[in-house]
């Protein structure tokens, strides 16, 4: 059975998808702003953070839905799977995708309905990032929250391709 990956390699393999990230939604912002001639960061604003918002949507589901793995995860070789390890189809995805808004939107959304300022607009987000991330040690497989509810898994690759003898032995 295959083990979830550490919490230092999933970190390792967010912080690499967030360099990805910004190549993807720099070049769609600017797909955006050239088609539709965007002379000024403030002109249809709005529907550019809509537009990047699906460019991310479609880029996790589809590779998440497309054999379990972004670049990211590839490199790192951790795979999303369904709890029964089956693969995500794209329904799923989608949820997984929507829940993983949690790292981040319960902490700036309780920064913004406190009208927070200074320090307090970085401390309020960072520990919703911490209590998030420290949800792992409520689930014994040391699943994160949003793949136990949306009913995924995340497992180490590195493990499988190992023979059995050279396996590590602590987790």
């Amino acid at each position: 059975m295959p083990q979830t990956p550490s919490l230092k390699r999933r970190f390792g393999s967010i912080l690499y998808e967030s360099m990805l990230l910004f190549g993807i939604l720099f070049i769609s912002g600017w797909i955006f702003s050239t088609l539709l001639q965007q002379r000024n960061a403030l002109y249809l604003r709005h529907a550019q953070q809509a537009w990047l918002f699906i460019v991310l949507t479609l880029y996790f589901v589809w590779c998440w839905s497309h054999g379990g793995q972004t670049l990211a995860m590839k490199t790192w070789r951790i795979q999303l799977v369904n709890q029964d390890g089956s693969p995500v189809r794209a329904a799923r995805a989608a949820i997984r995708f929507l829940l993983s808004w949690c790292w981040f939107l319960p902490g700036l959304a309780l920064a913004w309905a406190l009208d927070a300022h200074t320090w307090m607009l970085i401390l309020i987000p960072t520990a919703n990032f911490i209590l998030w991330a420290s949800a792992i040690y409520l689930d014994p497989q040391r699943q994160f929250l949003h793949d136990r509810i949306a009913g995924t898994k995340l497992v180490d690759m590195a493990e499988i391709a190992k023979p059995a003898g050279k396996r590590k032995w602590y987790h």
